[in-house]
């Protein structure tokens, strides 16, 4: 829900991974995830650090050392706070705005001047397709694809991954019962397991576009609606 990965050599040969995210050593699962990058042969370092926090952000870059340096940033941010549009305030807007666009921002601007060989954000399908009482949080997402065009036409690296469900429940869906699920998935949007999340993720890297849409469809369904 809050991390963004910081991995500090190349993909090919990945030594160290840098987890951030508000909660850092306190987060749920942190310390099994930090165990099982270890027991894969990469060094971890756990960091607590609000990247939405231009200051804090600053910090955290600068504390990579110079002997593995800083080559690839995968922000995964996000938050929720669903309303409809009459409803929509600037507080419920700022909630969903600051982990994901503004934290964002701030890791572009700080690293753009780096040696970086990947830089993937996270968005989601909301953007691309539209969802209901997520005004705010298609906004977001669709500042992070806007945001990996605009470092691809400065030449930049960027992607953005616009995701959808995934199966595996999380901080941002483990409130979505059965029945919220199943409507999701006769919508035509299938949910994803873990497995296929991560073979989209590395078959993404192969890929030049700037703005992918790593989503499962149901087109019978699409087409009943249609």
């Amino acid at each position: 829900r809050e991390l963004h990965s910081f991995p500090t050599r190349r993909s090919s040969d990945l030594r160290h991974l840098l987890l951030a995210s508000r909660s850092g050593p306190a987060a749920a699962g942190v310390a099994a995830l930090a165990a099982g990058v270890a027991g894969a042969g990469a060094g971890v370092t756990v960091a607590a650090c609000d990247a939405a926090v231009r200051q804090q952000a600053a910090t955290l870059i600068a504390s990579v050392p110079a002997d593995a340096p800083l080559t690839a940033v995968i922000h995964t941010a996000g938050a929720l706070d669903d309303a409809t549009i009459a409803s929509l305030t600037p507080d419920r807007l700022s909630t969903v705005w600051q982990p994901k666009a503004a934290a964002a921002w701030h890791l572009h601007e700080l690293t753009q001047n780096l040696d970086l060989a990947t830089f993937v954000l996270f968005s989601a399908g909301a953007a691309t397709f539209g969802a209901a009482g997520q005004g705010n949080y298609a906004a977001a997402n669709a500042f992070l694809d806007a945001l990996a065009e605009h470092r691809r036409a400065a030449g930049l690296a960027g992607r953005s991954l616009a995701w959808g469900l995934w199966a595996e429940a999380s901080g941002m869906t483990g409130h979505l019962d059965a029945a919220q699920r199943g409507r999701l998935n006769r919508g035509g949007l299938r949910s994803l397991t873990t497995e296929q999340g991560l073979a989209l993720f590395d078959a993404a890297a192969a890929r030049d576009e700037g703005v992918l849409v790593p989503v499962p469809l149901d087109t019978a369904a699409l087409r009943a609606q249609a």
